[in-house]
């Protein structure tokens, strides 16, 4: 299945992110990938994507801050969050902050294919 949606993957953790790239772009999916928030909005390129799966506790700018500054921007960027800090509080805050999907790590490849297929696909 050939598809044109571009992926950012917003991570500090380089491993995850190599992981990440390589699950989405062997199913298709163009991706590229930022080690943190700060890297994601200096890129200039928040309109260009077609979804953002984007880590909660980074360095610097956290999940939460990006997914506020992107509400702030008016950016319409469908958000996947994925946390190994997947606490109810945590996860209010991501959707009331614009999050359309949350998964906790460790997940499921199918379980994050399902989540970007589901925030991108305008039902």
């Amino acid at each position: 299945m050939s598809d044109e949606r571009l992926i950012a993957i917003v991570d500090d953790d380089a491993s995850l992110r190599r992981s990440l790239g390589n699950l989405l772009g062997s199913t298709g999916f163009n991706v590229e990938t930022f080690a943190s928030a700060e890297a994601f909005l200096a890129a200039g390129k928040v309109e260009a994507m077609d979804a953002l799966v984007l880590d909660v506790r980074m360095p610097g700018m956290s999940g939460v801050d990006l997914l506020v500054e992107l509400g702030r921007r008016s950016a319409r960027l469908p958000v996947v969050v994925l946390t190994a800090h997947g606490d109810e509080d945590v996860r209010k805050q991501c959707f009331r902050a614009g999050a359309l999907a949350f998964l906790t790590k460790p997940f499921q490849a199918k379980d994050l294919l399902d989540a970007i297929e589901q925030v991108t696909s305008g039902d």
